[in-house]
C-alpha cells in the first residue's frame, strides 16, 4: 500500500476520532431533558451519559490500535508481531463496545418501561451488527497477518 494511502486512513481515523469526541461532549447539552440543565446536572446526575463515557473507552482504544496498524502497513511491516497484536487489540476492543450498546439496550428495556425506545433499540441493533462485523474483519485480518509471519519465519529457514 503506498504510503500517501496509509497517511489518508490515518487522517480519516483521526477525524472519526475528534468527530465521535465531540459528538459524546456536546450531545448531552441538547438533550431534550438537559436543554436548560447545569454542567453539574448534566454529567453527575445521569448514569447512562457515565456508563456511554465509559463504554467509549475501548472504542477509541480499537481506533488508536487502527491507527498504529495503518503506520505499520505503511512502514511495510503489515506482517509484524506488532500488526498482528494490534489487530488482536482492536478485535478485542470491538467486541467489548459490542457488549456495552448491549448492556445499553437492556438497560432501555428494564428501566424505561412505557418510553418510545424503538429508535435506540434500531441504532443499538445497527451499532452492535457494525461491531460483530469489525471484529470478524479484524480477526480475518489477524489470521491473514499470522499467516504471513509464519511463511517469512519458514523461509529463513
Amino acid at each position: 500500500m503506498k504510503r500517501s494511502s496509509t497517511i489518508f486512513l490515518q487522517i480519516v481515523i483521526i477525524l472519526i476520532g475528534i468527530g465521535i469526541l465531540t459528538a459524546l461532549l456536546w450531545e448531552p447539552h441538547i438533550e431534550g431533558r438537559n436543554v436548560h440543565a447545569t454542567l453539574f446536572e448534566i454529567y453527575f446526575k445521569d448514569p447512562f451519559l457515565a456508563y456511554a463515557y465509559i463504554g467509549s473507552v475501548p472504542f477509541f482504544v480499537a481506533l488508536y490500535q487502527a491507527f498504529k496498524v495503518l503506520g505499520y502497513v505503511g512502514q511495510n511491516q503489515a506482517f509484524s508481531q506488532a500488526a498482528i497484536q494490534g489487530l488482536r487489540t482492536i478485535k478485542y476492543c470491538v467486541l467489548i463496545t459490542g457488549g456495552f450498546i448491549v448492556g445499553a439496550e437492556a438497560y432501555l428495556f428494564i428501566a424505561r418501561p412505557g418510553d418510545d425506545i424503538a429508535g435506540g433499540v434500531a441504532m443499538g441493533l445497527f451499532l452492535i451488527f457494525v461491531s460483530v462485523v469489525i471484529a470478524t474483519a479484524a480477526a480475518v485480518f489477524e489470521r491473514i497477518s499470522q499467516n504471513g509471519v509464519d511463511i517469512k519465519k519458514n523461509l529463513k529457514y
